[in-house]
């Protein structure tokens, strides 16, 4: 299986080609997995650097670094994301919460010393010289955190992958088929409103591109988005899936939003790293809208790599923009809020409707 899920990776995902530079980052759990990517890239001609990371690195630099180990960017990792043609992140996590209790004022500082890294990524990834994907290798941390056994996870990531399939690079061919689709109504609508019975928000899309995430950037894939034109949201939004973000978990979060802005903010659980995330730069801001696709994903799992793309679910990004979507928010952080549409659940474009209780009518 891991054979299949290395060729779907640099065959299909990063469409890899002889001569090409490849990074691997992820931690040292997925030695199983790195093995077989390495394997296949080396077999295409392609040059292979990696970074494994140790349990709780990012814990014990955060907690022991200093302001100027904080302030410090690593000149090989600007060079790699200046100079790659391609970057695979394999999540691995060891444990999900490990930075949870990290200090806030040196996260937060951290992160603004990452920004310029972070802006050459989304750069790169936007006019795609930088080929990149985001995938899952399974954990017992992650099984545990998404409420299965190990064995249960490895087969929920497997066919959230159509790594069962005879041909998964086909039934991923398929998806972005029937997706552009709906990329191309969509890239012709103007005002789209998403509605729930605990939801009525509406934004501006016009001249913003839509786009088809077919397996392409994250394995797995199945989702179309898009950046709002920034100052045209309005309404409010109740996101109704938990997710963990810098290892707190939060829930039952609802925004109010006017002329693009975050006003107010409640959560049934977490609103303590609301309060602090709203504080930073952008944040109160959108840098996403998205419609979730793959209905091989039908629960939740506190990872947004699976959850975002839940079949039947809308979800929202506050801060970073996508750029090759033509947003123009810029912020250090980028999280995805998520809710359920399959009950009750509409979006409208240009006062059609397009969608209901899950599923697409166009």
């Amino acid at each position: 299986m891991l054979e299949k899920y290395a060729h779907l990776l640099v065959n299909y995902c990063l469409e890899l080609k002889s001569g090409e530079k490849l990074f691997i980052q992820t931690t040292t759990l997925a030695e199983p997995l790195v093995r077989e990517v390495y394997r296949a890239a080396i077999k295409k001609g392609v040059h292979v650097e990696y970074q494994m990371t140790f349990r709780e690195q990012n814990r014990i630099f955060i907690n022991e670094a200093q302001d100027h180990q904080l302030d410090y960017v690593s000149p090989s990792s600007k060079t790699m994301m200046e100079t790659f043609d391609a970057y695979l992140v394999i999540r691995a996590p060891f444990n999900v919460r490990e930075d949870q209790q990290n200090d806030a004022t040196k996260s937060s500082r951290r992160q603004k010393a990452m920004n310029e890294i972070n802006q050459i990524y989304f750069d790169r990834t936007a006019d795609r010289s930088l080929k990149r994907c985001l995938c899952q290798f399974p954990t017992i941390a992650a099984a545990q955190e998404a409420g299965m056994s190990l064995e249960e996870y490895e087969a929920f990531v497997y066919n959230a992958c159509n790594l069962y399939a005879v041909d998964p690079e086909a039934e991923w061919l398929k998806v972005r088929a029937s997706q552009q689709h709906i990329v191309d109504y969509l890239n012709k609508a103007d005002i789209i409103q998403y509605k729930n019975p605990k939801s009525d928000i509406r934004f501006r899309v016009k001249d913003r591109i839509w786009i088809n995430s077919d397996g392409r950037s994250n394995m797995p894939s199945g989702e179309v988005f898009t950046g709002p034109i920034e100052d045209t949201v309005e309404g409010y939004i109740y996101f109704n899936y938990p997710i963990v973000y810098m290892g707190h978990e939060v829930e039952g979060v609802t925004l109010h939003v006017e002329k693009g802005q975050v006003i107010s903010w409640e959560a049934e659980k977490g609103k303590a790293l609301l309060d602090d995330i709203f504080k930073i730069d952008g944040a109160r801001y959108f840098g996403e809208v998205a419609i979730g696709t793959n209905y091989n994903i039908q629960r939740t799992t506190k990872n947004i790599l699976f959850d975002e793309k839940i079949g039947g679910s809308i979800h929202m990004a506050i801060g970073q923009s996508y750029k090759q979507t033509g947003g123009k928010n810029q912020s250090p952080i980028h999280w995805d809020m998520i809710t359920d549409m399959k009950d009750g659940g509409e979006i409208i474009a240009d006062d059609i409707l397009i969608y209901k209780n899950g599923q697409f009518l166009i």
